[in-house]
């Protein structure tokens, strides 16, 4: 993948750096694993805004991905990289040799007409789903377990990654995309390589519309509010303010919001860097 910029002939145009969609190979959704997607605006069943700045946008198709990649020892040849509208990576569709198709979030280097496989006795190659008890250490891993048969759930963001440092009995140790290191059953599965289009945090809007095209409407900052909506709001001209916190006056800006008794503590060895 590589960004496009632009030549300034409108403001919209003056900043904006985008993807140039080269890696795309196929432009039209697998028809069978399609469905539809409705958008509620932010409104729940009463139709209040229960979230605020959601609304409007294109309409959106969803594209049913394998998390869990339970097809194990079926090869499958990847079809087609395509883009999906629901997440910052890109998908690959893969026909496997039974006859089945499927899209899995594209790892970085994944090509047409390669060959992936999962389970036990596959190679350590990029794109291939392994077992964390069989997967070589220092391995760059996505799409990881944290519970086994449930499917990965951590590293799937675009040029996200993780990486398996050490195993101990029963766990293998991961360092995670936000740094935390902490211990993981080795009976679950991740999938060999980084996630593809590592480039999506260097894209830059242009313009507000480009955000209000992904439903995201305008954020208010809550020093501007009046008392009554928000308790940084009100004050003489500027003059506004106080500790930072949110809508429902809960600190920000450094308070530690995680229980002191969450369970999944035992299992976390290095937490995560603050920034």
């Amino acid at each position: 993948m590589s960004l496009k910029k632009f030549k300034p002939t409108t403001p919209g145009q003056r900043h904006k750096i985008i993807s140039d969609y080269k890696d795309i190979t196929q432009r039209a959704p697998e028809k069978s694993l399609v469905k539809g997607r409705s958008k509620s605006g932010g409104r729940n069943n009463d139709g209040r805004m229960t979230m605020r700045y959601i609304g409007g946008g294109h309409k959106q198709k969803y594209r049913e991905i394998d998390f869990k990649r339970e097809k194990h020892g079926v090869p499958a040849t990847v079809k087609a990289i395509q883009y999906d509208p629901n997440r910052t990576a890109r998908i690959a569709l893969l026909y496997y040799a039974d006859g089945e198709k499927r899209y899995i979030v594209a790892p970085e280097g994944l090509k047409v007409d390669d060959t992936v496989v999962s389970g036990t006795g596959a190679a350590p190659n990029v794109g291939n789903a392994l077992f964390l008890s069989d997967i070589p250490l220092g391995t760059v891993i996505h799409n990881i377990e944290l519970k086994p048969g449930k499917g990965g759930s951590i590293a799937r963001g675009a040029g996200t990654y993780a990486q398996l440092n050490a195993r101990d009995g029963r766990y293998a140790i991961v360092k995670m995309p936000s740094g935390e290191t902490r211990m993981i059953l080795t009976t679950c599965l991740a999938t060999i390589g980084s996630v593809s289009n590592s480039e999506h945090s260097l894209t830059v809007s242009g313009k507000a519309g480009r955000s209000r095209w992904l439903g995201r409407r305008p954020r208010v900052r809550g020093v501007v509010m009046n008392p009554v909506d928000h308790p940084m709001g009100g004050g003489e001209g500027r003059n506004s303010g106080g500790h930072p916190r949110s809508r429902n006056g809960i600190p920000a800006k450094g308070y530690k919001t995680r229980s002191k008794k969450k369970y999944s503590d035992k299992f976390i060895i290095e937490k995560r860097k603050n920034k």
